[in-house]
C-alpha cells in the first residue's frame, strides 16, 4: 500500500460557473457499500465512488481507533443568518448555496467564540458521518509533537531526528532536526505531484520500515532548514518520531491527550501502515465535522483543558504558526495566512481555517474532482472564508 493509499469513480467533471450548474443527485449513504472503490489510488477516485470512499476509509484500509470519552463537549449554537453572504470571483457574485454546490461540499461548520454560527451538510452527509481529512492530519501530528514535548518524551524541536529514529543514521536525515521536519525543510528530495502516478507521494511504500529506507535513500538537495519542499513522506516520519518517543500509538496518545479530555463526540479512525502498523503521520484521520470543530476550539484555546491543564507547552501554538526561515507560508505543519490566520489543509478541499484574533474557525469537508484546483475551487474556498470573516466581524 502506498502513502497515497492503494485502495478507483463516475467523473464529477470540471468546475463550472455555479449559476450554470443544475442541482446534482449526490450519493446517499445507504448506497455507499455498492459504490465503494475496488482498487486504484485514493488520489484518482471519481464521482460516487469518491464520495463513498471518503466516507468509508475505515472499510477500505487498515486503521487505528481514536476512542472518545463518555461525555461529548457541548457546542452551543448561536446561528447566524448568512442569507446575504456573497463573494466575487472574476466579477461574478456567489452565495453560500453556490459555494456548497460549486465546491462539492460535504460539510461546513463555522464557529465563533466557541459557538456554532453555521452548520451545513452536502453529498449525503449527516452529522454522524466521518470524512477523510487527508493532510489536515499533519497539523494533528504537530499538536502531538507539542504534547510529547510537554510530557517530556521529546526534549525539544532542536533534537536530531536520529535521536528518536536511529535507523536513519547514515542517511540524508543525519543532522536534520525535528524542527526541520515540522517545517518541511529537511533538504531531502521528494516529489509531491498528486496528478502523477509515478510521483513519490503516489508510489512510495506504505510499510513504515520500507518508507524510512525509501526516505533515507533520497538525496539531500539543500542544507536542512534552508529550503521548503512539501513532503508527505516526511510527515509520516514526523509521526514515527512521536510514536518512538512516547512508546505508544499516535491514536492512543491522541485519545488520551485530546479526544477524551476535550470531549469529542464520536470515535474516529486513523489510517495506518498496514495491519497492526503505525499511523500515517501525513494523512487520513476520519472524524465527524463537529469533532473537527471541537478540535478547532482546543487549538484556539492554546491547548489548555478546562481544568487548566496545558496539553501543549505554553506558547506552542504561537511558535507553531511563526513563518519558518524556509517559507513565510508554513510553520510547524500549519499553512500560514498574511493576516495572522492559519490553516490545517488537505487535498480535495478539506481544511480548518483559524483566525485567532477573531476567535473564529471554519471547517470544510469536500470532494473536489481533483486533488488540487487552484484555478477554480481554491479561489472560491478562500473567498468564502473572507466573506464569512467580514460578515461576522460586522456584527
Amino acid at each position: 500500500m502506498s502513502i497515497a493509499v492503494a485502495l478507483s469513480f463516475n467523473v464529477m467533471g470540471a468546475a463550472l460557473n455555479a449559476h450554470e450548474m443544475s442541482e446534482p443527485r449526490w450519493l446517499a449513504p445507504s448506497e455507499d457499500i455498492e459504490m465503494l472503490p475496488e482498487g486504484g489510488s485514493i488520489l484518482f477516485w471519481q464521482g460516487d465512488t469518491q464520495i463513498a470512499g471518503f466516507r468509508n476509509t475505515h472499510r477500505l484500509s487498515s486503521t487505528r481507533y481514536i476512542e472518545s470519552g463518555e461525555q461529548a463537549r457541548y457546542l452551543p449554537k448561536d446561528t447566524h443568518d448568512f442569507g446575504q453572504l456573497s463573494y466575487q470571483i472574476d466579477n461574478v457574485s456567489y452565495d453560500l448555496d453556490d459555494f456548497m454546490q460549486h465546491n462539492h461540499i460535504a460539510g461546513l461548520l463555522v464557529l465563533k467564540d466557541g459557538e456554532v454560527r453555521l452548520e451545513r451538510y452536502g453529498l449525503g452527509n449527516q452529522p454522524h458521518h466521518r470524512w477523510v481529512s487527508f493532510s489536515m492530519t499533519k497539523s494533528v501530528v504537530s499538536l502531538l509533537t507539542g504534547a510529547a514535548i510537554a510530557d517530556g518524551y521529546i526534549g525539544s524541536v532542536e533534537d536530531p531526528v536520529t535521536d528518536y529514529l536511529p535507523q536513519m543514521k547514515g542517511s540524508s536525515y543525519d543532522g536534520v532536526r525535528i524542527r526541520d521536519v515540522l517545517q518541511m525543510a529537511s533538504g531531502t528530495d521528494w516529489n509531491e505531484d498528486y496528478a502523477d502516478p509515478e510521483s513519490d507521494v503516489a508510489s512510495s511504500p506504505g510499510d513504515m520500515l520500507e518508507l524510512m529506507h525509501f526516505l533515507g535513500s533520497k538525496q539531500r538537495i539543500a542544507e536542512p532548514g534552508t529550503r521548503f519542499n512539501y513532503n508527505t513522506g516526511e510527515t509520516n516520519l514526523a509521526g514515527a518520531i512521536v510514536r518512538a518517543a512516547i512508546g505508544n500509538n499516535l491514536s492512543a496518545y491522541l485519545s488520551e491527550k485530546i479526544w477524551k479530555p476535550w470531549g469529542m463526540g464520536a470515535d474516529a479512525y486513523w489510517m495506518s501502515h498496514g495491519p497492526n502498523g503505525g499511523e500515517l503521520g501525513g494523512c487520513c484521520i476520519a472524524a465527524t465535522l463537529r469533532d473537527w470543530g471541537r478540535l478547532a476550539t482546543f487549538v484556539l484555546n492554546d491547548g489548555q483543558l478546562d481544568d487548566g491543564t496545558n496539553v501543549l507547552p505554553p506558547g506552542w501554538m504561537q511558535e507553531s504558526t511563526v513563518p519558518s526561515p524556509a517559507s513565510d507560508q508554513y510553520g510547524y505543519l500549519w499553512w500560514l495566512e498574511d493576516n495572522g490566520a492559519f490553516r490545517a489543509s488537505g487535498i480535495f478541499g478539506q481544511g480548518v481555517y483559524f483566525n485567532p484574533d477573531e476567535n473564529l474557525a471554519i471547517v470544510v469537508f469536500s470532494a473536489w474532482p481533483e486533488a488540487t484546483s487552484r484555478q477554480h475551487l481554491e479561489l472560491h474556498r478562500n473567498a468564502m472564508f473572507r466573506a464569512v470573516e467580514t460578515e461576522l466581524m460586522s456584527q
